[in-house]
């Protein structure tokens, strides 16, 4: 099973509709069988949240999440794992989409930044430039750290 979070979220920080979303995943776990999609909704409820995803996965071996604070919600209920936990050290890259989304309101190479078939699903449906129209100039200023 696999959450998309803040699944009714489109943002600077959530630049693709779910359905967008759905089908870049899909490309990348094509090869694989057996897993469910599960669209996550954001609540701004915490409490509420956990209770609802809770309930919507049941019993898990683990939760997977980057999240700082979805982690500390799911704590007490899950065993936490990070992403990059289930990637073997020698394949690790630097890589997050703060980076990417960063790299694409610039205007700069992102592409190499993610799989090669989302690189393309994005490129041929110009979702980098309207990313960048509708969400450049906010993604540099909340990223932006001033001295």
């Amino acid at each position: 099973m696999i959450g998309i979070g803040s699944a009714n979220r489109y943002n600077e920080s959530n630049p693709f509709a779910l359905e967008e979303t759905i089908e870049m995943l899909e490309l990348v776990l094509g090869e694989y069988e057996g897993y469910k999609l599960i669209p996550i909704d954001d609540l701004d409820d915490g409490p509420r949240w956990l209770k609802i995803v809770a309930g919507m996965f049941g019993p898990l071996d683990a939760f997977v999440t980057a999240n700082p604070y979805v982690t500390i919600l799911m704590s007490e209920t899950y065993r936490i794992l990070r992403p990059v936990d289930l990637v073997p050290q020698s394949e690790r890259i630097a890589v997050d989409g703060t980076s990417v989304r960063m790299a694409m309101a610039r205007g700069e190479d992102w592409a190499d930044l993610v799989p090669s078939e989302v690189a393309d699903y994005i490129k041929t449906r110009n979702l980098d430039e309207r990313f960048r129209r509708e969400f450049g100039l906010e993604t540099l200023k909340l990223n932006t750290i001033v001295t």
